[in-house]
């Protein structure tokens, strides 16, 4: 991945913090199904005195993520393992820079070691596709969203790594914000004045406190969803001139949501429409794993 792709660090981009009962039921439910009854290699080979120091470095350009989980891995494995955080979440890195630097007990570094590395290079390839994606918008007021194309188990953790990548969480589930798609509409198509007004209506008398967003396809449903109400329009797979339309015919009334085979070809012309934000689903459900190695060398546990 291109450096120059990332784009810069903003200065004092606050990440939120992963909470640490997450953190630490996550880590041990991965332990615990990579692990089982025992690392019978490194139980069999590895004298229990034996000792390592390990350095985690990129091995190519990226957003660091995850690191949290990584250190957890190792410390649960021994609390006598010693962990250097040698870089922080949504930090730019370069190939060969180093993120955590861990010393002791081979034994524990060895059967923590894919899991931390699993957790890093997941959630970093997701952070460095997010803050491309961002770069690829920057000088419009466009903000890139993610969805809930997420890994099942692994949502709070993905949308952490869309975070620290730039991007804007969207709704975590089905709970937070009223959602209105096609299909809602197609069980309300004989509703009066029309499936929108109807859908709004009753959404805004069931869930007085969240906010409402309809997907348009079309204009005409653009015009619908301004009438009704709603707080943000869904433009569903819309190309460029029919988004400014839409955005001409909002005028401000509501917030405009992009959504719909974006790519990184693609985004920054969806941008330049005016659109307040654009969803993308490959954030998640696309990004490859950082390519993240651990370089070892011998050392007193």
């Amino acid at each position: 991945m291109p450096l120059a792709t990332l784009g810069r660090p903003r200065k004092n981009r606050a990440v939120p913090k992963l909470a640490r009962s997450l953190v630490q039921a996550t880590v041990r439910a991965a332990l615990a199904e990579d692990i089982g009854p025992g690392d019978v290699t490194s139980l069999a080979t590895l004298p229990a005195r034996a000792g390592l120091t390990v350095e985690m470095r990129a091995r190519e350009p990226m957003v660091a993520a995850g690191l949290a989980l990584a250190e957890t891995a190792f410390r649960l494995r021994s609390p006598r393992v010693r962990v250097q955080r040698l870089a922080r979440d949504g930090q730019r890195l370069r190939a060969g820079d180093r993120l955590l630097r861990i010393t002791g007990a081979a034994r524990a570094i060895l059967s923590a070691e894919r899991v931390a590395l699993n957790f890093v290079q997941r959630l970093s390839g997701v952070a460095t596709l997010t803050a491309q994606f961002v770069a690829a918008v920057r000088g419009t007021p466009t903000r890139i969203l993610d969805t809930r194309k997420t890994t099942p188990g692994w949502r709070r953790l993905e949308k952490y790594a869309v975070t620290c990548g730039g991007g804007k969480n969207h709704r975590f589930g089905l709970f937070d914000l009223v959602l209105i798609k096609d299909n809602h509409l197609a069980a309300l198509r004989a509703a009066s004045p029309n499936a929108i007004a109807a859908a709004v209506r009753r959404a805004r008398r069931k869930y007085p406190g969240l906010k409402v967003e309809v997907e348009a396809d079309t204009l005409a449903q653009v015009r619908q969803a301004v009438a009704a109400g709603a707080d943000i329009i869904l433009l569903d797979n819309m190309r460029p001139a029919q988004l400014r339309q839409a955005v001409r015919i909002v005028a401000g009334r509501a917030k405009t949501e992009a959504s719909g085979g974006v790519n990184l070809q693609s985004v920054r012309a969806i941008a330049r429409t005016g659109v307040d934000f654009i969803s993308v689903g490959a954030l998640t459900h696309s990004a490859r794993a950082a390519d993240i190695g651990l370089d070892f060398s011998p050392a007193s546990p």
